[in-house]
């Protein structure tokens, strides 16, 4: 088992995706703490995962609120006194909010999602960083979506959110290498969520008759299996990944199994760029 001996913190933990990867990291091996929002989900999954765990492992779980500084704050802190120490962060929580023209959605609601899925990925970052600095070691991920690498319409405080945590992420990577913490983004792909179930309740009127049409497509036979991002979210987190570190990686699409392997080639790969004419054999000077 890859993850055994390691701890994690997991946000978003108690459905969906989360709950996948909460899942993958307890079958191999590693203690975890996940948190969401709603207790009660959060409990049932919190069992579920305690029925699977190794002899001496251990699986728990706590309320909180990542836009909370406050919480996540307190959060950290818990998980750092019931493991001893933690060895990796994975942030997964996140929302799609509001659906509709960028100009007429609530403007609360616009900022309410920005502060989830970006300042729920800031604060948790600088409540462990202080932990990974002092044990020279550590691992982050950060779980992207189709927003960071494609306009959305229709989804802007999903799109804006998503492209602006991949830049933190690299951003952190440059600072954190010194320290030997790897920080990456991983792109799961179109999966069957709830967030899936939102744009398809929202209607095309909201989300467009193109993305609309994706999504019922995905819902009925064409979404990316959750194990897929679950299960290099667990190559992420283990030794054999030491040194990957400032990536997008998509579960779907990128040869992430032997990654490791290429560290010394990267350069600018599965990272988030501009192109110029030159890039596409143009020469507008």
């Amino acid at each position: 088992m890859k993850l055994t001996g390691l701890n994690a913190l997991i946000t978003g933990g108690s459905q969906g995706l989360g709950r996948a990867i909460a899942e993958a990291f307890v079958r191999e091996g590693a203690s975890v703490m996940l948190c969401a929002r709603d207790a009660v989900l959060l409990e049932k999954t919190r069992g579920e995962l305690a029925a699977i765990a190794a002899p001496g492992r251990k699986a728990l779980a706590r309320v909180c609120d990542v836009s909370s500084e406050p919480q996540v704050n307190a959060i950290a802190a818990a998980a750092i006194a019931e493991f001893g120490a933690v060895h990796v962060l994975v942030n997964n929580a996140g929302v799609y909010g509001p659906l509709g023209p960028t100009e007429s959605v609530p403007l609360d609601e616009w900022r309410h999602a920005i502060e989830i899925n970006l300042l729920g990925v800031l604060l948790p970052c600088r409540a462990f960083i202080p932990h990974f600095k002092a044990a020279g070691r550590g691992k982050i991920i950060i779980i992207s979506g189709g927003g960071a690498t494609n306009p959305l319409p229709n989804i802007s405080s999903y799109a804006a959110s998503k492209a602006a945590v991949v830049r933190l992420m690299e951003t952190l990577s440059e600072e954190l290498k010194p320290h030997h913490i790897d920080v990456n983004a991983v792109a799961p792909g179109a999966l069957k969520t709830r967030m899936m179930e939102e744009v398809i309740a929202a209607g095309p009127e909201k989300v467009g008759a193109a993305f609309f049409a994706k999504n019922v497509k995905w819902a009925e036979d064409g979404a990316t299996p959750p194990a897929l991002a679950a299960n290099l979210c667990a190559y992420l987190a283990s030794t054999e990944s030491d040194g990957v570190t400032g990536r997008l990686i998509s579960a779907q699409w990128d040869p992430w199994k032997t990654l490791h392997t290429h560290k010394d080639e990267f350069g600018d790969i599965y990272t988030l760029r501009r192109i110029v004419p030159e890039d596409r054999g143009k020469n507008w000077g």
